[in-house]
């Protein structure tokens, strides 16, 4: 199909542009901005006025369930809540049954979502066998099969001599190590340490189940060369540890979800279990610094942290529901409403929504051509019309997503997403 997109204004912070013009698509592929070739003869025209059309986002964080959680989520679900959030290429975490320790699992999951026609999904494969950490998984046959990178998703990987050779593993081949920063035995708990969760009777998760873990990572990130990306960071202790090694020159990035960006630790309110999350919502100063590092470029990525769960698993005592809350369908306008109350220009928080995780991917995705994160002609045509002005309130029953549990129902949020282009496809309009 031939689409021609009018008098949108285009926004695409890898190149600095920002004007209202148009962008004509063909054979899935951008054939112009600004000027359309004279032989083009568009199917469609987009009337696109007062809308931005902004390159497609791309998300490091969405769990999609399959294989092994279908009753929590099902691919063509969370596929279909991933544009609808205008969500065209994705990162999934291995901590599926069984875990994406093998070649063949990961060609199936890819397959299986080429298949859907919707956004792209980039998988992480297992660091370890099983995610056990005991012996480290074939990195080489997963990332031929499609994998971006390695991850022990929400297993810590205790055994530092195991990290220590998968680092020198993945420095000696240019992989990258996806790790969320939690010491194995101080990051049992269930909820951030403080008052609050000592008035509950909540177990807890201290500053330090985080800041040890980024001692660690750190000192063998300088003995082995490796380059690791830490999985949402959520303390302000934990940020400053971060702007710290970058300033050192360690090849290290970071993201932050958008439960942290914008929640505390009030919010669990009287035993909310959708607030039960990973990592746990710590308090308003945390919240305030990393806010601030996000802005500053410290934090590298805005996240949606989507994890489907379903109702069973919710309906349950705190300490014992299922951590995790859908999001994917939220990250746009929990984007732009932490952008107008932070005063962060627009054109900043699209670039943490797409140049700059495109960004940490780049080494991983280049069969894609410039396809993530960024508006040019010629390169791929993943792109996303958007809108900043109004609201809507945030029902659960009206998600798409299988999962219905987030700990924002009766938000009221601004912006919305009115169309995503997949590799020029129409993957979702917008009633």
């Amino acid at each position: 199909m031939k689409i021609l997109i009018q008098n949108g204004r285009v926004i695409d912070p890898a190149s600095g542009l920002d004007k209202v013009t148009d962008v004509a698509i063909a054979a899935g592929r951008i054939v112009g901005i600004g000027q359309t070739p004279t032989d083009f003869v568009p199917n469609r025209t987009v009337d696109a006025k007062g809308c931005i059309v902004a390159p497609g986002l791309v998300d490091l964080a969405v769990r999609l369930r399959e294989p092994g959680h279908e009753h929590e989520g099902m691919l063509e679900s969370e596929m279909a809540a991933a544009v609808a959030g205008g969500v065209t290429s994705l990162v999934c975490p291995p901590d599926t049954d069984p875990v994406l320790d093998e070649p063949g699992l990961i060609e199936m999951l890819r397959h299986r979502a080429e298949k859907l026609h919707q956004s792209r999904v980039l998988p992480l494969g297992a660091l370890t066998r099983g995610l056990k950490g005991e012996v480290l998984t074939e990195m080489g046959q997963l990332t031929e099969a499609g994998c971006v990178g390695f991850s022990q998703a929400e297993v810590t990987l205790a055994n530092t001599q195991v990290m220590q050779r998968a680092f020198q593993y993945a420095s000696t081949f240019g992989y990258t190590v996806w790790l969320r920063a939690q010491d194995h035995f101080l990051g049992k708990g269930v909820a951030a340490s403080g008052p609050l969760a000592t008035r509950m009777g909540l177990s807890g998760v201290p500053v330090m189940a985080e800041t040890i873990a980024l001692h660690t990572i750190f000192e063998l990130m300088r003995s082995t060369g490796a380059r690791v990306h830490l999985c949402r960071i959520s303390s302000a202790a934990g940020v400053e540890l971060v702007r710290q090694a970058k300033a050192e020159g360690l090849k290290v990035s970071c993201d932050v979800s958008i439960n942290s960006l914008h929640l505390t630790d009030v919010d669990m309110g009287y035993f909310d279990s959708r607030a039960r999350l990973n990592p746990p919502l710590r308090q308003q100063r945390d919240r305030d610094a990393l806010r601030a590092a996000l802005a500053d470029g410290t934090i590298d990525a805005l996240v949606s942290d989507h994890t489907p769960v379903d109702e069973d698993a919710k309906a349950l005592p705190f300490a014992e529901a299922e951590p995790g809350a859908t999001g994917v369908e939220l990250l746009w306008s929990l984007a732009l409403k932490w952008g107008q109350e932070q005063g962060v220009p627009l054109v900043k928080v699209l670039e943490c929504l797409t140049a700059a995780p495109a960004a940490l991917l780049d080494g991983a995705v280049k069969h894609l051509q410039g396809a993530l994160g960024r508006l040019e002609v010629g390169g791929m045509a993943d792109v996303v019309l958007l809108s900043e002005q109004g609201h809507w309130a945030v029902q659960a029953q009206s998600l798409r997503s299988q999962g219905k549990n987030t700990p924002f129902e009766g938000y009221e949020l601004p912006g919305r997403v009115r169309m995503t282009v997949v590799g020029g496809h129409i993957a979702f309009e917008a009633n």
